[in-house]
């Protein structure tokens, strides 16, 4: 797992920064029932979908938590006042304290079941009867576009999804959450070019490879190849899940 107190001083830039977190907001708010009050945002990273879900509606309160201190800094300065330092697996919320929660790219970090489940426990706890959880799902598929770069890497060691939708649809049945509606948005700004992805190889994304491995640099060799090397390919399309508690 990437170490997320190192990665916040380049986590925008590097991930499509305001273009991607406007696209995502307007793909979960249109999950989320216009009556919503209250809303915890998950794993709220820099903060920069946090700071839009705050600003979309008239009236909505919405808090951010993550454990990463150096995540919270930067989200902290957006949203004063609204983001506190949390595990996602034990939150420090009273139950039945929101209307609606949201976890953008986190699930899919979460390789132990035993994580995702007490994740999805919490949700449930803390949400109010009627209340609405979205989150994205298969992230890794996500960036599978059909490109160049993707046949290059089609036969490498894959790790398992962790956040597939049936596994994360099992968790919520599991915490008493049902199927409420899915969505979709383009990760502006995400396309990778060769050169990119031969340094994200590198450090051990998309595969179970760790980097230095003979087989991490037969691919790049391979990526290095390719025309266009600093290209961007096209946008990866995410896709979301929304879940409810029944009233």
């Amino acid at each position: 797992m990437l170490d997320y107190e190192k990665e916040a001083a380049i986590y925008d830039a590097s991930r499509g920064g305001e273009a991607r977190a406007e696209a995502a907001t307007e793909a979960v708010l249109a999950l989320i029932p216009a009556r919503t009050g209250r809303l915890l945002d998950l794993g709220c990273g820099t903060g920069t979908v946090t700071r839009r879900l705050a600003a979309a509606r008239p009236g909505l309160r919405v808090t951010g938590v993550d454990r990463a201190r150096a995540m919270i800094r930067r989200s902290a300065a957006l949203v004063p006042g609204a983001i506190l330092r949390a595990d996602c697996r034990q939150l420090p919320f009273p139950d039945a304290t929101f209307d609606a929660v949201t976890s953008v790219w986190l699930l899919h970090l979460l390789a132990d079941p035993a994580d995702r489940r007490a994740v999805l426990t919490e949700v449930a706890r803390v949400l109010r009867p009627g209340g609405t959880y979205v989150t994205t799902v298969d992230k890794a598929r996500s960036h599978n576009v059909g490109s160049d770069i993707d046949a290059v890497l089609a036969s490498r060691t894959r790790p398992p999804a962790a956040d597939a939708p049936d596994i994360i649809t099992a968790h919520a049945t599991e915490a008493g959450l049902i199927p409420a509606g899915e969505g979709r948005f383009v990760g502006v700004g995400q396309g990778r070019s060769p050169r990119r992805t031969i340094t994200d190889l590198g450090r051990g994304w998309f595969s179970t490879l760790p980097p230095g491995a003979p087989e991490t640099a037969h691919f790049a060799e391979l990526l290095s190849r390719l025309p266009d090397q600093d290209r961007p390919r096209a946008d990866p399309v995410f896709r979301l899940r929304a879940y409810r508690k029944p009233e």
